[in-house]
């Protein structure tokens, strides 16, 4: 299982371990067509150390789940270029043309880790 960071303005990738925070310690990776298409239907609920990485996407949809998610959009750099909060069950949401891919994670995460448009992300298995 992949872990999720960010690093501080301050780290350097050289660098990285004096300025990364640890986001998500069960980061799971939807690469396949048939991944990405299921996503996380199907869950009761995701906990705050759990998200999902959907690849080659810019939108997403939250039909028949069970509950409210968070979605970070990221480029192919994974820079934040979208957040957006506390997404109901039975919504779209995108595209956004700057996104490659994008982290869905518990609703309020984007807000507890004070993650902002511009943030840079890692991922490490």
């Amino acid at each position: 299982m992949a872990r999720l960071y960010k690093t501080s303005s301050a780290a350097s990738q050289s660098n990285f371990n004096s300025g990364a925070e640890l986001l998500i310690e069960n980061f799971e990776l939807a690469e396949t067509f048939w991944q990405r298409g299921r996503g996380l239907l199907g869950r009761k609920s995701l906990s705050s150390t759990q998200a999902m990485w959907i690849q080659r996407t810019n939108n997403i949809h939250t039909f028949f789940m069970k509950f409210s998610i968070d979605c970070i959009f990221v480029n192919r750099k994974l820079e934040i270029v979208k957040i957006v909060s506390s997404i109901p069950p039975f919504r779209l949401v995108g595209p956004y043309w700057k996104a490659q891919s994008v982290i869905e994670t518990s609703a309020g995460f984007a807000k507890e880790k004070n993650l902002q448009v511009g943030d840079q992300l890692y991922v490490v298995s």
